[in-house]
């Protein structure tokens, strides 16, 4: 092996060996000495730090190795390093500094409290062995572009697998070209917003966090009302939309799908206003007592922007969303991304690419279904023992329920679930502000959130912070 791949070896580190009139002095040994220990002294090498081998650094010096290994054996000496066989040259602690810890002791990490947010899966059943297989193979079988700028539109492996994945199991009509990646649903839905300007109507309880985005891309909203049958359709008489935002499938919060002739009554608003609908299917996946309702955009793909995300079926950890979008928006829509791929990386893509292929996506899906609905019947059989005053809704379907409670005892609950240290979220937390307050008190407790094994003890939680009648 050749003095390159040994330089390769070991860590970097800084040193300034050249002497106060810009020449190298001849006292190398001194001169590296005085450096090592003017980095320790100043706390840039910590009590801990592995330094390089002397080989290592006296290649990247330019210096012979003997004088590294001199310099090294007398700071030893002095107290400033440690050597150990097997454990090469460190930082030793000095006048009671604590060497660095190399991992930071569970005992450190502050436990977090009690949570039925809404919004997120139960992290803990993330399919580690499942998703290191796919991208083990990803990686394996990457071309040599996934490793340079990427498409805007997203790599080709994974809005291939999308386009098959979401006509199957989502009644998604499209083609790969016709997807864009994203980083997550707010993500596509800040870029859309970008794309079509405002405003857009919104429905009257809905994800206060999309209303920001939308905020954020200088695009304002407009509040639908909702009933029965979901949100009704923009008024004629109101200002001229560019967009409509709903979560057809599912709405969120207050639960329950777009009834059939809404579906209809937006289909053909778009169509005469020239505007769009944006399609949230942020958890189609899970239902539970009904039959699976396909995504509006099957109806028209011209006329609907469908958003998704692995978010809430796998992890928010893994930042990829995509965007099914009608034509005419396409090319507006990656004008706004950018010409490269800045915003999600090129290996998720490719993992996630095999992951679905493979049939461990559907596999997963299928297993989290199972165990949700196991907890939601969970949660209704405890509250109807414990809390039987409290109207369990929206539960057909999703990773949530909505808690009906008695009028004017939302604040107070969910101050009384903190104080428990239990995190809640109330129902008007989600109106529009401009949005009249149409629905009772209540709580939008997401049952997805906790542990299996915490789960128990969160609903304990829950009862104890409900009002008593």
């Amino acid at each position: 092996m050749d003095s390159w791949a040994n330089s390769g070896l070991g860590r970097d580190l800084h040193l300034d060996l050249t002497a106060s009139g810009g020449a190298r002095s001849p006292g190398l040994r001194a001169h590296l000495i005085s450096a090592l220990r003017e980095s320790i002294r100043s706390g840039r090498l910590v009590a801990g730090t592995t330094l390089p081998p002397s080989r290592t650094l006296a290649l990247d010096l330019g210096i012979a190795r003997n004088t590294v290994a001199e310099a090294y054996a007398e700071l030893v000496a002095e107290g400033w390093l440690t050597a150990r066989q097997g454990s090469g040259t460190r930082v030793a602690a000095r006048g009671g500094e604590a060497p660095r810890p190399t991992h930071v002791p569970a005992t450190a990490v502050a436990r977090p409290a009690l949570s039925l947010m809404p919004g997120s899966p139960d992290v803990a059943e993330f399919p580690r062995a499942a998703w290191m297989s796919s991208a083990r193979r990803a990686l394996t079988a990457a071309p040599n572009d996934a490793f340079g700028p990427g498409d805007p539109r997203g790599r080709p492996e994974l809005r291939q697998a999308l386009a098959e994945y979401l006509s199957r199991a989502r009644g998604v009509r499209t083609d790969p070209d016709r997807i864009v990646v994203s980083a997550s649903s707010g993500h596509g839905l800040w870029l859309l917003a970008r794309a079509v300007a405002g405003p857009i109507a919104v429905e009257g309880y809905g994800l206060h966090l999309h209303r920001e985005l939308l905020g954020d891309a200088g695009v304002g909203t407009v509040p639908l009302h909702l009933d029965t049958h979901g949100a009704q359709t923009p008024d004629a008489t109101g200002p001229r939309l560019s967009a409509c935002l709903l979560t057809p499938a599912h709405q969120f919060p207050t639960g329950g799908p777009l009834h059939p002739g809404r579906r209809t009554a937006f289909v053909e608003w778009a169509r005469t206003t020239g505007a769009i609908v944006i399609e949230d299917d942020y958890d189609g996946e899970f239902r539970y007592d009904r039959q699976p309702v396909g995504a509006l955009q099957g109806l028209a793909p011209d006329e609907v922007a469908y958003l998704g995300t692995v978010s809430k079926s796998l992890s928010p950890a893994i930042r990829v969303g995509w965007m099914v979008l009608p034509e005419r928006l396409i090319d507006d829509v990656l004008a706004v991304k950018g010409l490269y791929e800045r915003w999600v990386s090129a290996t998720d893509q490719l993992t996630l690419a095999d992951f679905i292929e493979r049939g461990a996506f559907d596999r997963h899906v299928r297993r989290m279904r199972t165990l949700y609905r196991r907890r939601r019947d969970t949660l209704v059989e405890t509250l109807a023992a414990r809390a039987p005053h409290v109207h369990v809704t929206g539960i057909a379907a999703g990773l949530h329920a909505v808690l009906e409670l008695p009028a004017g005892t939302e604040t107070a609950t969910v101050d009384r679930a903190a104080s428990l240290g239990l995190a809640v979220e109330g129902l008007r937390t989600f109106r529009h502000p401009d949005g009249p307050a149409s629905r009772p008190d209540g709580l939008v407790v997401g049952y997805s959130t906790p542990s299996s094994a915490r789960f128990a003890a969160t609903l304990d939680t829950l009862c104890r912070a409900l009002p008593t009648s």
